[in-house]
């Protein structure tokens, strides 16, 4: 009787590590995952091509805040989107559908702004 106790609480512990999705809890879900790391792609991307050429700006300093802002946008933690983004890493099928729907995004983004006249960087597939 009590293995059996002992087995369903055990169930019920992993039950309740996951979400509907089959994400642990404290990992952000695709859709959310692709739109802040873009962010923080475009973050990354835009301090080392504008800001690093500021003598007077802190590279890393600037870099960080705009990262904080970013996370603070899309209602997650510096440590929730790194702890994600370790979790997506460990996956090959998750970091590859990823990398694609980001790489989708960026491509798209820069058709969009082509066509208003904005330069864009285009993402090799």
């Amino acid at each position: 009787m009590i293995k059996q106790i002992l087995a369903c609480l055990l169930i019920i512990f992993l039950v309740s590590c996951k979400d509907n999705n089959g994400f642990p809890k404290g990992i952000l879900k695709p859709k959310k995952m692709e739109v802040v790391l873009w962010d923080i792609i475009k973050i990354d991307t835009y301090t080392k091509e504008f800001i690093a050429k500021d003598s007077s700006k802190n590279v890393q300093q600037e870099n960080a805040l705009l990262q904080q802002q970013a996370f603070t946008k899309h209602g997650t933690t510096k440590e929730e989107f790194y702890k994600s983004y370790d979790y997506y890493k460990a996956n090959s099928t998750l970091i590859t559908a990823l990398l694609d729907s980001i790489t989708n995004h960026a491509n798209n983004d820069r058709y969009n702004n082509f066509h208003k006249g904005k330069p864009g960087v285009l993402v090799e597939q």
